[in-house]
């Protein structure tokens, strides 16, 4: 059979052979085309498979741009940088503060605070963001202001978005997968760990075609193109959050593609952070009384009142029944809507409500077809209403909360920011303060439970000049505490009742009573080490050939003294001066404020006595001390060699009217430039405000200032006007008819009505100039007072009515030396920018603050150097991104304004207050363990806050203050005030005894943070 199979194959080999044409002979070069266009053919089949594995696994993308990525570097360096770009634009940026970071280093470096740390890029880095791109890393979906105590410690911690899944296991897979189903179905491909997340090729291609068609029909809906990858970087980096052209969706998908193989070349991780972030950190539009809404936790919880933890827990498990499957089926529908609702917010979480619930039907019908969810939880989630918040009746409001302190130190880095709090809170920055947490809470612990009847009187608070048990609830309480070292003085507790956001430490204008004799004291011996220093090195011959003033006796004092044979050292003198005696006698009448005014004691014992000025400050004694400042207000009339008060008393001198217009302009020049210093930089109406504040008020004061600054206002505006400054005091039409035609233009000229209102004339003039002209200069207003600058000064000279004259006289006088005086108090930390020219200055009645005061007390404290009182150590901005920045607070060697011997001679002089005076309560109050005592020091003082009328005190009550201004051993000083507020204030008759005996029974809670060392105040105790 072999050879039979091989027989018939050769026959048919034989007829193929005999009937077979021959072949072609094919050339060389024929064969090599045909073997190339083979290659090609297997080359683009090979090509194209490659291509389609790439686009499904990304392995060469993978790869090269992983290896790409990591070389786009950057590292924190203590020393400045200018190896860093930070971004300009984009929603996200702007939102953590990240745009504004060289704005804020700025400010930081003129403003007490040194660079500590900051970013250098690597160059790699520099040029893929000199190319446009954004800066790869891994982005914070959480982030906010942060404030920490001295012993970090959390004061104060904002977060937003404020809910948040913590990680992608917290997110439930219901919501994971009807987002992916919506938005990118193929993200989270296990089987495929290397994919390129910024690209979905399928969508890409179906929007490619779509363009393609919109030029055709501009019409036609074409389909997005963006991944979850590429939706992250527009709305947070894009400018304004939005695509506007190719170009920049092109940024967008480079920029994403980088930012997931920043961390290597597969990106299951990465992309499953995507889902999170997504969800954390997605724009849902803003609502009333809340600002912009970012993320699903917040937008439920803002636009539909829902619960997060309820919403999740309730979509974390498996289908329920009955009324639970409705709720699931309600959290279902709240939770689609808002993925659904992203693609236009402020049109579906607005007007566009039905359509929104429409198209959150389809996609349930849709989710279910496709199995994401149930046809159960479809069909219960359809059946509930979409349902909005009512912002007008339920705001959606921030369940935060700020203590006093942490409050303080808020304002305070928002003022050094230029920024508002609601933007503060939203900057990725980490703040270090200076305030003790554990001291503070114990502190507003303490002071919150006075108001308790058997605590308050547990702690010795009932009876005479204290508090009665009906009336504890309306006393607020305020402290303050201050740790001083030689770089700086640190706030370790600022506290206070008041559930305003006012903090009264910082932000009040008050009348603290008698402790404005700690300022006259100040003043007075530094005048006296002034004039010992001029005139200490004169013999006795040389002082008595010293020419004086007849009314300058301070000056006349201390040449005289130094004439003697007493010792001449200036702390001689200075205990010399704290001896002097003066009437306590309430007999006589006083000149001041541009009238007679008769001042009383506290205590009618005192009468009769002439105590010493170191008397007078122990038992806080006021005519003495108004005494004193009298003679402080004629020192400074004097003190000027040509000054007005001279010149006045040569009124034969020939020479008089060539002197007269020099001094006018001269002068005149002077207190403009003061005054516009005084306002610079403030609006018409802050002006205003401020100028108004520095009045003593009264309807005719008032009315002749409102009549030159609003001389067309109807009489109807002044009625208002007077009834907002004067309280609830009601006038009569035809008492603000009175006013309005008596100090109508015409009525006075701008002299007058400075001495109508008690104001230099020329603070009045550039206040209505500024007002009429907001971009004047300086040199503008100089110009444009000329005239005013000579009427000012030259009614001064003219002999006719001489009486009147000098009364007025007296009054301009006393209001140039008021601003000599104001001077050395703002050098001392004085906050307004006004005194009351009035001797009753002298007793309170140009307003203080506790915290003002604590700053003085720490100069004296610190021999007469001036220290910065911070509450912040330190500020970082952007922690653990490219874009970080730390500042610390620059060491200060101090200003000294203030003689070492001054200093030393106030602190002895409060001691005694301690000892024997208003305070003696608190002698040897505080022991520490090891049986030291801690030398105490202060000033009492007790404010009545009334509406004066005509001179009348007795007008309605503002408030009623007492305080204690308080140094606390080698280390530590501060405020203490109690406080009553409104009408009601009039009922209260406590006295500064009140906040001494507070500080005394408080002395357990503060005793463990004071022991002696370096920060002992921010020790545990």
């Amino acid at each position: 059979m072999l050879d039979n199979w091989r027989n018939a194959s050769f026959v048919r080999e034989s007829v193929v052979t005999r009937n077979a044409k021959p072949l072609p002979r094919l050339s060389f070069f024929r064969l090599l085309g045909i073997a190339v266009f083979i290659v090609l053919l297997v080359a683009l089949v090979a090509g194209g498979l490659l291509a389609v594995h790439e686009l499904q696994h990304s392995r060469l993308q993978a790869r090269e741009i992983a290896k790409y990525a990591g070389k786009l570097d950057y590292a924190l360096t203590s020393e400045p940088s200018d190896a860093v770009r930070y971004p300009a634009h984009g929603p996200f940026d702007r939102r953590m503060g990240y745009t504004e970071l060289p704005r804020f280093a700025e400010r930081l470096r003129t403003r007490g605070f040194e660079l500590a740390g900051q970013t250098r890029f690597s160059e790699p880095l520099i040029d893929y963001v000199d190319r446009g791109f954004f800066v790869p890393y891994r982005e914070k979906a959480q982030a906010g202001f942060s404030l920490a105590d001295c012993r970090d410690e959390t004061l104060y911690r904002f977060r937003y978005p404020f809910n948040a899944y913590p990680d992608f296991a917290a997110v439930p897979e219901r919501i994971a997968l009807s987002l992916l189903f919506i938005e990118n179905r193929d993200l989270l491909d296990e089987t495929r760990p290397m994919l390129n997340p910024a690209v979905d090729w399928v969508r890409f291609g179906r929007a490619a075609l779509g363009q393609l068609g919109r030029l055709i029909d501009v019409d036609l809906d074409a389909p997005g193109g963006s991944t979850l990858a590429t939706q992250i970087e527009k709305y947070r980096h894009s400018p304004d959050g939005i695509t506007a052209n190719a170009r920049e969706k092109l940024r967008q998908m480079v920029s994403a593609s980088v930012r997931a193989y920043r961390e290597g070349e597969k990106t299951l991780p990465v992309r499953r952070r995507l889902v999170l972030d997504y969800l954390n950190t997605v724009p849902l539009s803003a609502a009333a009384n809340y600002g912009e809404v970012n993320g699903l936790g917040d937008g439920l919880w803002v636009w539909f009142g829902a619960d997060f933890q309820e919403i999740n827990t309730l979509l974390g498990q498996a289908d329920a029944t009955g009324e639970t499957l409705k709720a699931q089926g309600r959290a279902m529908r709240q939770v689609l809507a808002l993925m659904i609702a992203h693609r236009r917010p402020s049109y579906y979480l607005a007007r566009g409500r039905d359509d929104l619930a429409q198209l959150t039907d389809s996609y349930l019908r849709l989710l279910a077809e496709a199995g994401v969810i149930s046809p159960a939880l479809s069909e219960a989630a359809r059946a509930q209403p979409l349902v909005f918040r009512d912002h007008a009746r339920d705001p959606a409001l921030h369940p935060t909360s700020t203590g006093k302190g942490a409050g303080a130190v808020r304002a305070r880095v928002a003022g050094l920011l230029d920024t508002a709090l609601y933007g503060l809170d939203r900057i990725d920055a980490e703040v270090s303060a200076t305030l003790n947490r554990q001291l503070q809470l114990a502190v507003s612990d303490y002071l919150e439970r006075l108001s308790d009847p058997a605590f308050a009187a547990e702690q010795g608070l009932i009876g005479e000049r204290m508090l009665g048990p009906a009336t504890l609830g309306a006393v607020r309480y305020s402290f303050n505490l201050v740790e001083r070292s030689p770089d700086g003085n640190r706030v370790r507790v600022q506290t206070d009742t008041t559930d305003q956001p006012l903090d009264i430490n910082e932000g009040s204008k008050l009348e603290l009573g008698s402790t404005a004799k700690l300022r006259v004291l100040t003043t007075y011996l530094e005048i006296v080490a002034e004039l010992h220093g001029r005139y200490a090195p004169l013999d006795p011959e040389a002082l008595r050939k010293v020419e004086l003033s007849r009314r300058d006796s301070l000056s006349r004092w201390v040449v005289d003294y130094l004439a003697s044979d007493a010792e001449r050292s200036l702390p001689a003198l200075l205990q010399a001066a704290l001896e002097r005696r003066f009437s306590a006698s309430p007999d006589e009448s006083f000149f001041t404020g541009g009238g007679l005014h008769t001042f009383g004691n506290f205590n009618r014992k005192d009468d009769d006595r002439s105590p010493t000025v170191r008397e007078a400050l122990q038992a806080s004694i006021n005519l003495p001390f108004v005494r004193l400042m009298r003679e402080i207000v004629r020192h400074s009339m004097y003190q000027v060699p040509g000054s007005t008060a001279q010149l006045l008393e040569d009124s034969e001198d020939p020479r008089r009217a060539e002197y007269l217009a020099r001094f006018a302009d001269r002068e005149g020049q002077t207190f403009l430039r003061r005054f516009w210093r005084k306002y610079q930089g403030r609006t018409p109406e802050e002006m205003r405000t401020m100028l108004l504040d520095g009045l003593r008020p009264s309807a005719d004061r008032l009315t002749t200032v409102f009549r030159y600054l609003d001389p067309a206002a109807p009489p109807d505006a002044l009625a208002r006007f007077l009834g907002e400054r004067l309280g609830d005091s009601q006038m009569s039409e035809a008492r603000i008819a009175q006013l309005y035609a008596r100090h109508a233009p015409e009525a006075f000229d701008l002299p007058d009505r400075g001495y109508v209102a008690r104001l230099h004339p020329l603070e009045l003039w550039l206040v209505g100039y500024r007002s009429a002209h907001p971009d004047a200069t300086l040199s503008d207003a100089l110009v444009a007072s000329e005239d005013e600058r000579q009427a000012v000064y030259r009614w001064l000279f003219r002999t006719r009515f001489k009486r009147a004259q000098d009364i007025r006289i007296d009054t301009i006088l006393e209001v140039e030396a008021f601003l000599d005086i104001h001077r050395r108090w703002a050098r001392l930390g004085y906050p307004f920018g006004h005194l009351v020219p009035s001797l009753a200055t002298a007793l309170g009645s140009s307003g203080d603050r506790p915290a003002a005061l604590a700053e003085l007390m720490g100069i004296i404290m610190n021999d007469g150097v001036r220290q910065p009182t911070t509450r912040i150590e330190r500020i970082q901005f952007a922690a653990d991104t490219p874009y970080e920045m730390r500042f610390a607070r620059r060491v200060s060697e101090g200003e000294r304004v203030m003689a070492p011997e001054v200093a030393a001679a106030l602190r002895n002089a409060l001691s005694e207050v301690v000892e024997g005076g208003t305070a003696r309560r608190l002698a040897g109050a505080f022991a520490l363990a090891d049986g030291t005592v801690l030398t105490l020091g202060g000033k009492t003082g007790t404010g009545d806050n009334r509406i004066v009328l005509a001179g009348d005190r007795s007008g309605p009550a503002l408030n009623r203050t007492a305080t204690f201004v308080f140094y606390l051993g080698p280390r530590h000083y501060g405020t203490l005030t109690a406080y009553v507020l409104g009408p009601n204030a009039a009922g209260y008759r406590f006295t500064s005894a009140l906040p001494v005996q507070i500080l005394k029974s408080m002395g357990p809670v503060l005793l463990p943070y004071l022991e002696t060392g370096t920060d002992t105040g921010c020790r545990a105790p």
